[in-house]
């Protein structure tokens, strides 16, 4: 079976899973983050090289005010897990997103973890926080904008390459799979310009359930697609 290099999920369902048992949304994002670290060891050992995951978006700012505090608390506090998490795995972590939009605190300690991780040669995982598509867009057509402005960059330079070089995800290949939990079939807007050629996998399984075999089954159904680029079938290898 051909694993897929790069896997990006939208971490969705965690309110719905705390409310069917009785609990607060903000115990179903704990058992969420929690689950994270979980699939991040079994994607690993799976050999997946690349997994990118959807954490807070630039709209989860609309939540209720305590809602939002309580997702920064745990922000806080899974940034010093990860830490933790990245050095006993060898994992290299990268943060996608505006982290302008952070508190002093939150963002001085994603820069900490990418920096401590950055020679890590496990796991490449990439958590978007504060991040939405189109937001990276923008960004990224203002800062080239500005190159161009000062001559450091030509109108008739720019291509795909180049406009992917100014991108969050900027270095890192585009998912092979994008899986999406809880029902929802949408994109959210997340990775817009990356998913232009990924296969999608939606389920029903809400994020706190979902698990290894969960992410065997969305391989599995990734292996049965006929991928084609161009009108050009993929070659697959079945070992």
């Amino acid at each position: 079976m051909k694993i897929p290099q790069h896997v990006a999920i939208i971490l969705d369902g965690n309110g719905r899973w705390a409310r069917s048992k009785g609990m607060p949304r903000n115990y179903g994002h704990v058992q969420g983050s929690k689950n994270v670290e979980r699939i991040c060891e079994d994607a690993y050992r799976m050999g997946i090289k690349y997994l990118t995951v959807y954490a807070f978006s630039t709209e989860n700012w609309n939540r209720s005010q305590d809602e939002v505090d309580a997702l920064m608390k745990l922000l806080r506090n899974y940034m010093k897990t990860c830490l933790k998490t990245a050095a006993k795995n060898d994992m290299k972590v990268r943060v996608l997103g505006d982290l302008m939009g952070l508190d002093d605190d939150i963002r001085n300690r994603i820069l900490e973890l990418q920096e401590a991780t950055k020679n890590n040669g496990g796991l490449n995982f990439q958590i978007a926080i504060n991040y939405g598509s189109r937001d990276e867009i923008t960004r990224a057509v203002k800062r080239l904008a500005a190159d161009c402005a000062e001559k450091r960059l030509k109108p008739e330079q720019i291509d795909e390459t180049v406009i992917e070089s100014y991108l969050d995800t900027h270095g890192i290949p585009d998912p092979d799979l994008l899986i999406r939990t809880s029902g929802e079939q949408r994109l959210s807007n997340y990775l817009l310009w990356q998913l232009a050629y990924t296969e999608f996998y939606f389920t029903d399984v809400l994020w706190p359930d979902f698990t290894k075999e969960e992410l065997q089954r969305a391989i599995e159904q990734y292996n049965r697609r006929d991928r084609r680029f161009g009108g050009v079938k993929e070659e697959t290898e079945h070992v």
